[in-house]
């Protein structure tokens, strides 16, 4: 699979999660799997343009990393344009990925995220503009989207056939809708519904990849191009070692005993002391232990502890009263981590959806970073 002329080692990418997939966290993925697509979380167009201390923070690269990748979620034709353009310019990525498939109610009522496809003359505008903004970079553009807010609207096709028309370099189906959430099962058949009806470029698909083997299934099933993975790697970063091997026809390594656990748990908090300094990054790694420990018989009240650790010495002296023997339960690899809410009600603006062949621009400039959907 090529996006551009970027060719991973696999046709893996990792999907941006706000609040996940920073610096430390891929660099994590890349230990255990170099020559990926590992995408940064995403930031607002709005905020890259004016210049955000925070969206500048959440912007860095390690020194080391390759390629640069980096989502992008905007609503504003001609600021999404600035903010690509910026981007490129100052040579800060190699790939850029626009983001219609966020279904966060601060995101949806004012129009944006799985929102934008409804409104197809809209999408294409900035769609166009991302791309017009990237190609004299050599930048390309990839965009991630949803089935539609709703069964009884769904756009995933439509957005499809946009996306190769104003020349993006690939596409990726969250094969759910806004309504569904993260709830229930994805819809695999859209995903090859999808690539049949844009052959053109490479079709990705996302959701349900919990092992290796599931990849190999939804690229079987759906005759998609890659695949695109994010909660089933929430405390797993050597899945993308084993979905490399799977790809490539080789054996699965076995899930790792606790022990080898800790120690990767011990080295994500290192970097996320280096990253944001140990205060910061002890509170931020609290989420990171109950995923780590997905699976395994630990028992609530050492949980409680790792959810509660403010130190990387506390966090050590913790680990070292676990059995590094410990295996994980019988399934415990497709224990769901992550968002399962849903269904849900999708908010939108009053009357967004009387008029779907209109191209008004919302305003969302107030939307802070969520979920890249």
């Amino acid at each position: 699979m090529k996006i551009g002329s970027l060719a991973p080692v696999a046709p893996v990418v990792l999907a941006p999660m706000a609040g996940v997939t920073n610096a430390p966290f891929r660099t994590m993925c890349r230990e255990f799997a170099p020559g990926l697509l590992y995408v940064n979380e995403m930031v607002m167009a709005t905020a890259v343009v004016h210049g955000n201390a925070k969206t500048e923070r959440m912007m860095t690269f390690a020194p080391d990393e390759t390629p640069r990748s980096l989502q992008l979620y905007g609503s504003d034709p001609v600021m999404v344009g600035e903010a690509v353009r910026k981007l490129c310019g100052e040579g800060r990525i190699d790939h850029m990925d626009m983001n219609f498939g966020c279904p966060a109610a601060k995101v949806t009522r004012r129009g944006g995220g799985a929102a934008v496809p409804a409104k197809p003359k809209l999408l294409r505008a900035i769609v166009k503009a991302a791309v017009e903004a990237a190609s004299p970079y050599g930048v390309p553009v990839t965009i991630k989207f949803r089935k539609g807010l709703y069964d009884s609207l769904l756009t995933y096709v439509q957005t499809g056939r946009i996306a190769a028309e104003e020349g993006v370099a690939a596409i990726a189906l969250h094969a759910r809708t806004a309504e569904q959430h993260y709830a229930g099962t994805a819809d695999w058949d859209a995903i090859g519904e999808l690539k049949a009806a844009v052959p053109e470029i490479p079709v990705l698909g996302n959701g349900d990849i919990w092992e290796a083997s599931d990849a190999v299934a939804m690229m079987r099933h759906t005759g998609c191009d890659g695949v695109v993975v994010g909660r089933g790697c929430l405390g797993r970063p050597w899945l993308f070692r084993d979905l490399v091997d799977a790809l490539n026809g080789r054996a699965i390594q076995p899930t790792p005993q606790l022990g080898e656990v800790c120690d990767v748990m011990a080295r994500h908090a290192a970097l996320l002391a280096q990253h944001m300094g140990e205060n910061l990054a002890m509170r931020d790694f609290r989420k990171h232990t109950a995923w780590y420990f997905t699976g395994y018989p630990v028992g609530g009240e050492m949980r409680g502890k790792f959810a509660m650790v403010s130190t990387l010495g506390e966090l050590h002296d913790l680990i070292g009263l676990l059995d590094p023997t410990t295996v994980i339960v019988p399934g415990g690899e497709r224990i769901r981590r992550g968002h399962t809410n849903g269904p849900i009600r999708v908010a939108l603006p009053e009357h967004y959806l009387d008029h779907l062949d209109d191209d008004v621009v919302p305003d969302d400039d107030a939307v802070m970073a969520v979920s890249g959907g």
